[in-house]
């Protein structure tokens, strides 16, 4: 409970995820009828990136704002545009209410799908933490798609699923802070999400320090029931310190069809501009794939 994503918001590690959790909602966009999106662990909705705990860590500098000064970092002097998908994705951000004139928010997973949805499509919100609740129904009190539930995000998939529009997101990213433990947490709710609503599309973020903590997660995803599991990366740091965080990654459970076309070139472009001492790694790979398409 005492993790606050304040200190990290807008950081390499939201640069992933974020750019795969707009790819996923286009991709749920390309048919007319409506999707659900259930978030796990919400958390605020949204950051002051001039507030005492982003400026603690000022980690955002080395996450979204490479990628909004690319000529900054780049490596051989000027770099080449943007992918269209990461293009879209800091646009998005910066027509965030109070983003006018350069980037004063950043805006968390509910509301940068809740600017994404369309007038049919819905989001259901789960956030423990009183304070973050409070903050999260304050940020959508006026918008009758966003449903805030405070109460334990794993617990709640068992009411949610399947949502009534029988297709959709679902989104887990929890702070991990019962480390290597959270992966087992994680594997029971997803078993028993996956019996309830089998069509749906899961979303993990994971952190990477050890990469012998992921594994086991990834060989348990092998073996799900699932047909399609596609795993994106990025590391910053190599992946054999546990004391910090050296990378991150995103597991798409029934990923949608060619969303790893539609993030190649992102993470190609993402990973220059995000290196630090070292040059940035990514990786874009089925751990499962359905051979019949």
């Amino acid at each position: 409970m005492n993790y606050r994503h304040a200190y990290h918001a807008g950081n390499f590690a939201d640069v992933l995820k974020h750019t795969v959790l707009l790819a996923l909602i286009e991709a749920l966009q390309a048919k007319p009828t409506p999707f659900a999106f259930v978030d796990t662990h919400a958390g605020s909705g949204c950051y002051a990136l001039d507030s005492v705990e982003a400026g603690k860590t000022g980690e955002y500098k080395d996450g979204i704002t490479r990628l909004l000064f690319p000529d900054m970092h780049g490596s051989h002097g000027k770099t080449e545009p943007l992918p269209p998908l990461l293009r879209r994705w800091l646009d998005a951000i910066l027509r965030v209410p109070g983003n006018e004139s350069g980037l004063k928010l950043y805006p968390g997973s509910p509301l940068q799908v809740a600017n994404a949805m369309r007038a049919n499509d819905s989001a259901q919100l789960c956030e423990l933490h009183p304070e973050e609740a409070t903050r999260l129904r304050d940020l959508f009190h006026h918008d009758h798609r966003v449903h805030v539930h405070q109460r334990n995000g794993y617990e709640a998939l068992k009411a949610l699923l399947p949502p009534k529009e029988k297709r959709g997101l679902v989104l887990i990213d929890p702070p991990y802070e019962a480390q290597e433990a959270e992966y087992r947490v994680i594997e029971r709710a997803l078993k028993g999400a996956l019996q309830r609503w089998p069509t749906g599309v899961y979303a993990v973020w994971y952190p990477i320090k050890l990469r012998s903590q992921v594994q086991p997660f990834h060989r348990w995803l092998q073996h799900c029931g699932v047909r399609r599991v596609l795993r994106a990366e990025l590391l910053v740091h190599p992946d054999d310190s546990p004391l910090r965080l050296n990378g991150s990654g995103m597991v798409i459970l029934n990923a949608p069809w060619k969303l790893d076309e539609v993030l190649r070139d992102a993470l190609r472009a993402m990973a220059p501009l995000l290196s630090q001492e070292h040059p940035a790694k990514w990786r874009l790979d089925w751990l499962l794939e359905d051979s019949a398409g």
